[in-house]
């Protein structure tokens, strides 16, 4: 299995003047692109796959600081300005591999059971959810009818009973991978380059055959996506200091 992280973003709704990319936000004096490696290394994930774009230079440095050149292969986006969609077609080559593919948002602060439950899951094809829901537009939904997952997207399009925020962690088998490389490549070719990534994978979702995608439910297990000054100051105060990870918390 590998895995596949985006990081190439501005990250402009921070709101900090000089914003780093985010997975060089620190907590504990351990940056998030630290923390990813270091899980992923002990769940036994072969090696990392980085999409990176905004201030890459600083990225590579701490790849090489933290010893990862190795693990760590990046792959530059120079269109890091335009939609996410454009950095999950810059990882095309994780996806057309043959091989598991773990899919990360590299923003995320996490504790590392979710990572263990996604990566032992016992389908190949599975999101990580949280039930305790964030209204509004921003959070993806995980739509359901019928107990089977029928929509993924910001804005869903199918009726459905309920839905689940998803948490921006997934798995994919290998053609399942192969098809959202597959969908990426054409909104690429339709020049379509300010999507968001969800479209692609939302494309290979609602034509899978119904019961294809399961999902983790993680809730209650803590965690935040930092997008927002208020995320950033809810990850310090709240989700880091209740973090089960022993490493982390001794850092």
């Amino acid at each position: 299995m590998r895995a596949t992280i985006l990081a190439a973003g501005v990250g402009q709704r921070l709101g900090l003047a000089e914003a780093p990319p985010k997975v060089l936000l620190e907590f504990g004096g351990e940056t998030l692109l630290a923390r990813h490696v270091r899980l992923l290394k002990d769940l036994g994930v072969e090696r990392v796959d980085l999409a990176v774009g905004h201030r890459a230079e600083e990225v590579e440095r701490e790849i090489a600081r933290i010893g990862a050149q190795e693990y760590v292969e990046t792959s530059f986006n120079p269109d890091f300005r335009r939609g996410a969609i454009v950095s999950l077609w810059t990882l095309r080559d994780a996806y057309t591999s043959g091989e598991e593919v773990l899919f990360m948002d590299g923003d995320v602060l996490y504790d590392h059971r979710m990572l263990g439950r996604l990566v032992t899951a016992d389908r190949d094809d599975c999101f990580l959810m949280d039930r305790h829901i964030e209204e509004g537009e921003d959070p993806v939904k995980l739509c359901f009818k019928d107990g089977l997952l029928v929509d993924f997207h910001k804005r869903p399009q199918r009726v459905f009973d309920w839905w689940g925020e998803w948490i921006g962690f997934a798995r994919f088998a290998p053609d399942t991978a192969e098809k959202i490389a597959a969908a990426c490549q054409r909104y690429i070719d339709a020049g379509r380059l300010d999507e968001i990534y969800e479209e692609a994978i939302r494309d290979v979702v609602v034509t899978a055959p119904p019961g294809q995608f399961s999902v983790e439910d993680v809730t209650g297990v803590p965690w935040v996506e930092i997008d927002f000054p208020e995320d950033l100051v809810r990850a310090r105060e709240e989700i880091f200091p209740s973090l089960m990870d022993p490493v982390a918390s001794e850092s």
